[in-house]
């Protein structure tokens, strides 16, 4: 069938002398792959550009339904066109990172359309906010996770929440356990990146050493969480760029 649908860029290698081969998150039908037919010639129709990763595109394809098929792109145009994304090193490295984590822990090949907009929406805030970036890469990490369905859970208030259990994905006042857990101070910046909204976040204060432990403690949240999650290097460009 010919299916015409919004998409997100995941991820794109080149493949053969002209063609590509991207991952494409589709507002209609969720993750699929699609190759691009000579998009890297001289007088390519679809601009290659355009399959940059977050890169959010309008698509026609011939598409067929089936996990693992590779669908062909009838037509390839921008649905967004950024202004600061593709310039500026920091809001590229965000956007990198969050290319990468998306790729890694969203393997739904079916209609969500909650997590196209969210994630729609964070990276027209990505483009367009006047404040601090540093935060942003970590209460992207938490919010999606909620998307993902493995948020953390609390009944208890900020001020009884000692512990993150980063197993079990619960906040509890006793130790637990085991030795994956966030420790009070990590905890509290935790609960914090949970309650502020995303236009807040940069209110949040984190000093350089701590944004990386904690960011490293939520990548290892995702690898508990999410089925095949691997290693992630983009963390090394945010902290170039930051």
């Amino acid at each position: 069938m010919l299916l015409k649908t919004r998409g997100i860029v995941f991820r794109t290698v080149k493949y053969g002398e002209t063609s590509v081969i991207s991952d494409i998150f589709t507002e209609a039908h969720g993750l699929h792959t699609f190759i691009g037919g000579g998009v890297r010639s001289a007088k390519a129709r679809m601009p290659y550009n355009l399959f940059q990763p977050m890169t959010v595109v309008e698509m026609v394809s011939y598409f067929r339904d089936d996990a693992g098929a590779l669908n062909r792109l009838k037509e390839f145009q921008a649905a967004e066109v950024f202004q600061a994304i593709p310039f500026e090193i920091r809001r590229g490295g965000v956007a990198l990172f969050m290319a990468e984590i998306c790729r890694k822990s969203i393997q739904e090949a079916e209609e969500n359309r909650d997590l196209f907009d969210f994630l729609l929406e964070t990276l027209r805030w990505l483009d367009t906010t006047p404040y601090p970036i540093a935060n942003l890469h970590l209460h992207f990490l938490v919010a999606l996770s909620g998307h993902l369905g493995f948020q953390p859970h609390s009944e208890l208030d900020g001020g009884e929440a000692h512990f993150f259990d980063l197993k079990e994905g619960v906040f509890s006042v006793a130790v637990p356990p085991h030795a994956l857990i966030l420790e009070p101070v990590e905890t509290r910046q935790l609960l914090q990146l949970l309650h502020t909204p995303i236009d807040l976040c940069h209110t949040i204060v984190l000093d350089r050493a701590e944004r990386k432990t904690l960011l490293g403690r939520l990548l290892q949240f995702y690898q508990l969480h999410v089925p095949g999650f691997t290693e992630v290097n983009t963390p090394d460009i945010l902290e170039m760029v930051f």
